[in-house]
């Protein structure tokens, strides 16, 4: 064929995968279940800061005249306000396919455009100057701030049920060698939130046929090498490519796999392979055309320690003194069912391994610590470090309800105004489980242990020493006080679904 001819000729199809023009659909419609969200929230925040403003009318002359003169003034203001805080959240990407589901982005988005609604706003009552409007706006914006992170956490519950039926999920294809594509399939399998489901592979250096085996998840099947993707992408007709590694590609052939998967109508991820760094320590610069990742150093002292310290400080006091008449029920309760101490003091290890004694209300019996060695046979814990017995013989009915629900953890708050604890930390380990640790799991010691935590959140009990291990390290690398706030908003939640709890 000429060159004339291979211009002139006709375009070829392009065959899109089914599950990617799936995916696409289901996302169109939950951007616009949210978009509808949004309008709701917007709308009723404005209205119920109207009503609180304007009251009703005192006279029937002031129904007449001032009333409605007022009424339609703040009609006006409520219509302007409305429009640049929903063209805010649109400018700010809320509703982006990329932040939905899981993470903290979406939450993050929503609150700095709101918070770049009040800067508008508050630039336009310096200029113009209406009358009224402070208290106004007062009310609306905070309550449409409240009311917007609520609808998305409703949002979320609803994508989450579809995901767990196996519905709203992005089908993927790992490429990479043999190790990075376990490590991946295994990450995409605990954060199952994210909508990411690995249905294949293409391994470096590996034909087509056989399957790679990935604990705790099963086998895949592999779909050839790096250079079999295009092909693995419509026998298993996904809508997303994650790759692991490029050494053997290189850059030009990740620049033709990115155009090849844009003809499709195919999603390119690309994991850098560092693992449990949260977004803040991560910032893209472009070098020469080439994308740098630099990863900063975890922070564990100056203005985040500070801040750290008033947060625990302000939820322990708020904590003891709401509690405190639940706190006085379960001291008597225990003391009128069973012999020995109310409280249960335990050596615990803390900051930069420093002993300290950790006081909780006594739910086993008296002398339980002794019984151990002779439990050690049907201890249930995956890993062998940690000692757990989902029916443990040693707990006594009161125990059993203050456990299930952390009453007995309440006196914690104690430890935490004595700067032993922190409200949200690492999990406070026992001096022989301090023993076996390697140098890695040491890291859990550089900052205070906690009541709560991401372990506390994401199964409690239920976790296996490794899991447990890993999220407080994650913790440990990202701590901030963003994620402190979500973490005890969680715990609440977990604690009152009293799940994994023993």
């Amino acid at each position: 064929m000429s060159v004339a001819e291979e211009v002139f000729a006709p375009a070829k199809p392009r065959l899109t995968p089914v599950r990617a023009v799936a995916t696409q659909v289901w996302q169109r419609k939950y951007r616009t279940a949210v978009i509808a969200s949004d309008v709701v929230v917007v709308a009723l925040a404005l209205v119920v800061a109207q009503i609180v403003r304007l009251g009703r009318p005192d006279s029937v002359l002031d129904a007449s005249r001032t009333y409605y003169l007022v009424f339609s003034y703040y009609s006006m203001l409520s219509l302007i306000v409305a429009a640049i805080w929903l063209a805010l959240l649109a400018a700010y990407r809320t509703r982006s396919p990329r932040i939905i589901g899981a993470g903290v982005e979406e939450y993050r988005r929503v609150f700095s455009a709101t918070l770049a609604t009040v800067g508008v706003i508050a630039v336009g009552l310096m200029i113009f100057r209406p009358e009224y409007a402070r208290g106004y706006l007062g009310v609306a914006l905070p309550l449409g701030l409240l009311g917007l992170l609520l609808s998305r956490s409703l949002c979320r519950r609803v994508l989450a049920r579809q995901r767990r039926q196996g519905r709203c999920v992005q089908s993927v294809l790992a490429v990479g060698d043999a190790r990075a594509v376990r490590s991946l399939v295994q990450s995409l399998s605990r954060g199952w939130g994210y909508g990411y489901n690995v249905v294949g592979v293409c391994l470096t250096g590996r034909s087509t046929g056989g399957t790679l085996d990935v604990p705790g998840v099963g086998s895949l099947p592999v779909l050839g090498d790096e250079s079999k993707v295009h092909d693995a992408i419509l026998k298993a007709d996904v809508d997303t490519v994650a790759l692991t590694t490029t050494d053997h590609l290189g850059p030009e052939g990740v620049r033709e796999l990115s155009w090849d998967l844009d003809k499709l109508g195919v999603d390119l991820v690309v994991s850098p392979g560092v693992v449990d760094v949260a977004g803040p320590r991560l910032t893209l610069r472009p070098v020469a055309g080439l994308p740098l990742i630099h990863v900063e150093k975890p922070q564990y002292s100056g203005t985040k320690k500070l801040q750290k310290r008033a947060f625990d400080i302000c939820v322990s006091l708020t904590v003891l003194l709401g509690a405190l008449p639940v706190m006085i029920l379960a001291a008597l309760a225990i003391k009128l069912t069973s012999k020995g101490p109310v409280f249960y003091r335990s050596e615990r290890i803390g900051l930069d391994g420093q002993p300290f004694q950790m006081i909780k209300f006594r739910t086993m019996v008296d002398g339980a610590d002794t019984q151990v060695d002779s439990l050690m046979n049907i201890n249930e814990s995956v890993g062998g470090v940690l000692f757990k017995i989902r029916e443990d013989p040693r707990v006594t009915a009161v125990g059993k309800v203050l456990r299930r629900y952390s009453i007995d953890e309440l006196p914690q708050f104690f430890n935490v105004l004595s700067r032993d604890m922190s409200v949200v930390g690492p999990r406070p380990p026992l001096r022989r489980e301090v023993d076996t640790y390697t140098d890695q799991v040491r890291r859990r010691l550089l900052v205070l242990p906690g009541i709560t935590g991401l372990w506390q959140v994401s199964g409690r009990s239920d976790l296996s020493w490794e899991d447990s291990v890993r999220l407080d390290l994650s913790y440990v690398e990202n701590w901030s006080i963003t994620n402190d706030l979500l973490i005890a908003a969680k715990t609440i939640r977990t604690v009152a679904a009293g799940s994994g709890a023993y």
